[in-house]
């Protein structure tokens, strides 16, 4: 029978609580079972994709299952965009015929996705003495989740919200920015971002007031959808002296933060509840002498992707700042006939009794590239039912991923019979 390609990427988004001490570099995880599924105390589970890398390792292993001539594909570094499977030498691969299996929704079966890249703006600052009660400025406690399967569920970004809350409080009291971080990833929606700033003693009581009132307005606004927002204020200094940014290094980054593109930008015309274009600003941090953000830009139409990324840059630049983009890969072509979608469909719809969704999904996929790579490939995308990926609460249904295997099992069996 011809040769069947399926493939997984190994590497896995490292998230965790803020208050889980864990080295991702050496600790291995705490996984556990709840309510029939797996989870990981504390950190992300890395079902996302490490149930591919299971199931075929689990089909190399029989000497019993009935499948076609193999090629198990195994990328690295598929989070940061990509990048194994774009290094990947596609002629040593004899298929022409592939199943991804990197979805997290059983029922599903995928044949189309978004492309990316991820834009890297870095804007110099300056600064200036101060001296003042020096406080940290959280927020926290947010959902977070996938910037592309997950952007359009209305939840809020930690790296957005901060410089809303940073440019109104400037505009209540006088205060001065000292440190910036949020975010991990461009590819995962932020849960937190810090600030550390400098105000008078005097107005403690007056920043109590408005970051209570900050808070009440934020759950407000994200009632059903990322209601539990908490807002922390600590005093780390009554008296201190420190370095803020200058006033116009300040008025600069915020003014980045609040005229920065970010969630759904246009959803599709062709697909309905398809989210063509949209964007994450997944990691801000502020360094000695530049303020670096870090967004994940997703659509898939490229003069949108590339305009989208154009506008982030022109915002860059006219701040005086550098724009470079890093980690491209091409969005995965629908394609209207496809012998394998339809005989996966045929086989879905025998053994469940009702036929499985059939769609295109805005987070990426692999399989652009190996599409891209591979002339007249045929290929699909699916897996079981994982939950919240990107986040400490990530969860792999154990049922789900048994009935997909099943079902997996049917399809190679019946590839065999070419």
């Amino acid at each position: 029978a011809p040769v069947v390609i399926l493939q997984g990427h190994m590497d896995m988004v490292c998230e965790k609580e803020p208050e889980t001490e864990h080295d991702f570099t050496k600790d291995p995880l705490d996984c556990y079972v709840e309510d029939g599924r797996i989870r990981a105390r504390g950190t992300t589970l890395g079902g996302d994709d490490g149930i591919a890398l299971a199931y075929c390792l689990a089909l190399l292993e029989s000497d019993q299952l009935v499948h076609p001539p193999l090629e198990a594909v195994f990328t690295t570094d598929e989070e940061i965009g990509l990048l194994g499977a774009d290094f990947l030498d596609c002629s040593l691969l004899k298929g022409k015929t592939m199943i991804n299996l990197d979805m997290e929704e059983e029922g599903s079966i995928y044949t189309g996705c978004a492309g990316g890249v991820t834009g890297i703006s870095e804007i110099p600052v300056r600064r200036v003495k101060a001296e003042g009660m020096k406080i940290s400025i959280t927020i926290g406690n947010l959902t977070g989740g996938h910037s592309g399967s997950e952007i359009d569920k209305n939840r809020a970004n930690a790296n957005i919200l901060m410089g809303r809350l940073l440019y109104e409080l400037s505009r209540e009291i006088p205060v001065g920015v000292e440190e910036l971080s949020g975010g991990q990833k461009d590819n995962v929606i932020p849960r937190q971002c810090r600030a550390v700033c400098c105000i008078a003693p005097e107005d403690k009581e007056a920043l109590e007031e408005f970051l209570k009132n900050a808070c009440r307005t934020f759950r407000k606004e994200y009632a059903g959808s990322d209601e539990n927002i908490e807002i922390q204020c600590t005093v780390l200094q009554e008296l201190e002296e420190g370095e803020i940014l200058h006033p116009s290094s300040q008025e600069k980054i915020l003014f980045y933060l609040r005229n920065l593109p970010w969630g759904v930008q246009k959803m599709s015309g062709l697909m309905e509840g398809l989210v063509e274009t949209s964007t994450n600003p997944g990691v801000v941090s502020l360094k000695k002498e530049t303020f670096c953000v870090i967004s994940g830009v997703r659509s898939s139409v490229l003069s949108q992707k590339e305009e989208l990324s154009g506008r982030i840059q022109y915002l860059t630049e006219f701040l005086g700042g550098d724009y470079t983009e890093t980690g491209k890969y091409p969005a995965w072509e629908y394609k209207p006939e496809s012998p394998l979608r339809e005989r996966m469909v045929s086989i879905f719809e025998k053994e469940n009794g009702y036929a499985p969704r059939v769609g295109v999904i805005h987070a990426g996929l692999e399989c652009g590239i190996f599409y891209n790579r591979i002339a007249d490939l045929d290929c699909v995308s699916i897996g079981p039912d994982i939950y919240d990926i990107h986040t400490p609460k990530e969860a792999l249904d154990i049922a789900s991923a048994n009935r997909v295997w099943e079902y997996l099992l049917k399809v190679l069996e019946n590839l065999s019979l070419e």
